[in-house]
């Protein structure tokens, strides 16, 4: 087993220790301001009784999806917080609340970049490539080099790992918006910023819902592989499981995982579905909201 590294991987090296020498102040304010928000998201979910958080996921499941999965989402609940666990769910669910947030404000705009210049497009296709193939483990060894072991590495790495789904899915949203609809907004005078506002990004939302849905899950898939380096949660449960070889521990841990992951996919799979069986009128119905929409 060679011990040593190539040319490329010791490039590698040497630009992550440039960032360090010169950047090294702006990555440990970064990481300040982060460590905050993150400490401040999950101290305020920790600060909702548990009841209280769990009248406010039925009644979401309950307009969302209908009675038998309101049902099913207080068993689920209810399951994690009788096996100990609902204190790591919310450290969970903040990480991933924080680091979906950061990946839909970088790659909402990104995806509406690529699909507005056809070379960005080319360009930004081959670097999601790379991050999405790039085994996940990768990221957490420049993570915690520039910003140490925590919460913080581990957002980080997470939004390298989720954000690829919906950069990819806003643009292909926004270039299926049907040509019809264009026509009729450049008609009607409307400039760039109108056009995407008012008919890319409402038509497109079905897909950029469903970008958003997978980049939960992908970050929910990060939760063990980020406790190695100190997220907690309901990963180093999982991990702690592993570690001792305790098989109760391991599957609790995980059984809390899944049961999150499903509550999520759910709920955020029904805002794409149902906007997506509105954005079909038929072409008369159409038009009538698109003028209204420009009239002002």
């Amino acid at each position: 087993m060679n011990s040593t590294s190539s040319a490329i991987g010791q490039f590698a090296e040497q630009f992550v220790n440039f960032l360090i020498t010169h950047f090294g102040s702006w990555f440990d304010a970064f990481s300040a301001g982060l460590s905050s928000v993150v400490r401040l998201l999950e101290q305020g979910l920790a600060a909702i009784p548990f009841y209280v958080m769990l009248g406010a996921f039925v009644a979401l499941a309950l307009w969302r999806r209908g009675p038998v999965f309101s049902i099913f989402v207080g068993l689920a609940l209810g399951a994690i917080n009788y096996m100990g666990l609902w204190n790591q769910t919310v450290s969970t669910l903040a990480l991933v609340i924080a680091a979906t947030v950061l990946s839909l404000a970088v790659g909402v705009p990104l995806g509406i970049w690529g699909a507005k210049n056809e070379r960005v497009g080319v360009v930004m296709r081959s670097g999601l490539d790379f991050m999405q193939t790039m085994p996940a483990f990768v990221y957490l060894i420049p993570a915690v080099i520039l910003f140490g072991l925590g919460q913080v590495p581990a957002v980080l790495a997470t939004i390298v790992f989720s954000m690829p789904p919906v950069v990819r899915l806003t643009t292909l949203g926004i270039r299926q918006v049907r040509p019809e609809l264009l026509e009729a907004g450049r008609s009607f005078g409307s400039t760039e910023w109108q056009m995407l506002w008012k008919i890319q990004l409402p038509n497109a939302l079905p897909s950029i819902m469903a970008g958003v849905n997978q980049t939960i899950m992908m970050a929910l898939s990060m939760v063990v592989v980020a406790s190695m380096i100190g997220a907690g949660g309901l990963g180093e449960y999982v991990l702690s499981g592993i570690q001792r070889l305790d098989i109760g521990i391991g599957f609790e841990g995980g059984l809390g995982v899944v049961l999150l992951a499903i509550i999520l996919d759910r709920l955020t799979e029904s805002f794409g579905v149902r906007k997506a069986k509105k954005a079909k009128p038929t072409a008369s119905k159409a038009k009538s909201p698109l003028s209204r929409a420009f009239r002002t």
